[in-house]
């Protein structure tokens, strides 16, 4: 069953993105995933939380690939170099296939 990581992300400061959007899709590739969205000019619909700065959504083709990816030694220093400028919410959801 194909799984979605979506993301909301409240960016404090842009030095990191050039480095990590460099380096992050070929890493997603590599475990058979793919960017469904990337930024998303998000406009709200319903809600009273804030409107995040970027929205991003990555599809892989199960958990074990999307988890290979999220817990890789290659991701963990571009994870801490975002983190260095932005804040970001996660989830891993499952498809309906």
């Amino acid at each position: 069953m194909s799984v979605l990581v979506i993301g909301r992300m409240e960016i404090h400061d842009r030095d990191w993105m050039d480095e990590y959007y460099s380096k992050v899709p070929a890493l997603i590739e590599a475990n058979a995933g793919k960017f469904l969205v990337r930024g998303g000019n998000p406009t709200k619909l319903e809600g009273s939380d804030a409107l995040p700065d970027a929205v991003t959504v990555l599809e892989f083709p199960d958990r074990a690939h999307a988890l290979s990816f999220w817990n890789s030694d290659a991701f963990a220093p571009l994870a801490k170099l975002r983190q260095g400028g932005a804040a970001l919410n996660a989830v891993l959801v499952d498809c309906l296939d």
